[in-house]
């Protein structure tokens, strides 16, 4: 057994075990119940869960890859698409995919040749860093394009 100040206690009856714990006001929980005799711990259980809660959530957060957008027009102008550009390399940079969206008004889809050179136009600027998950594709008013970082 092992006290709530993680010093071994050795073998103790199970009973003088729930009492030690009592008087402590803490719970007896049994840690390695494979093991003989098995191993138990004085702790306060309801913190333990919480604790081994959170630490899980920390470790799926740190491996989730989120999928940041970049808006554009067939009207963008050449130095803001650059701006955008920038950005996405920033997202692609610390590990998050990229879907370009290129949104259409009014009589701009018609003009899908346009919006197909802009998309040429930004694989070719990103180059070997990336990855096309999915190539270029109308969706009713937009076209869209995801990209991810290539391995390294």
């Amino acid at each position: 057994m092992i006290n709530h100040d993680q010093e071994l206690l050795g073998i103790i009856p199970r009973d003088e075990a729930l009492n030690i714990a009592r008087e402590a006001g803490l719970d007896l929980v049994e840690v390695s119940p494979m093991e003989r005799p098995p191993v138990c711990r004085i702790m306060d259980y309801g913190k333990y869960k919480y604790d081994r809660k959170k630490r899980q959530k920390a470790a799926s957060a740190a491996h989730t890859v989120s999928l940041k957008e970049i808006r554009i027009r067939p009207k963008t102008d050449t130095h803001d698409r650059e701006i955008k550009l920038n950005r996405a390399k920033v997202f692609l940079n610390e590990g998050h995919k990229v879907q370009f969206t290129m949104l259409f008004r009014g009589r701009e889809r018609f003009h899908r040749e346009r919006a197909a050179e802009i998309f040429d136009g930004i694989i070719t600027e990103l180059g070997e860093t990336v990855k096309i998950e999915r190539s270029p594709g109308m969706e009713g008013k937009k076209m869209t394009m995801v990209v991810a970082p290539a391995k390294r």
